[in-house]
C-alpha cells in the first residue's frame, strides 16, 4: 500500500522528462540562431569583399 502512496518516483520522472523537452528546445534554438549568424557573417564578409574591388 505504501508503494501506491510514494509518488516521488513519479514526480523525479516527470521532471526528467520536462528537463529533457527544454534541453531539446533550447538545442534546437542555439542551431537555428548559429546558422543566422552564420549567414549575416557571410554576407558582410561578402560586402567587405565587393567593396574591395
Amino acid at each position: 500500500m505504501r508503494f501506491h502512496q510514494d509518488s516521488s518516483a513519479v514526480t523525479a520522472i516527470e521532471y526528467a522528462l520536462l528537463a529533457a523537452l527544454i534541453a531539446v528546445i533550447i538545442v534546437g534554438a542555439v542551431v537555428s540562431v548559429g546558422t543566422q549568424v552564420q549567414l549575416l557573417f557571410e554576407h558582410v564578409k561578402d560586402q567587405v569583399v565587393l567593396a574591395m574591388q
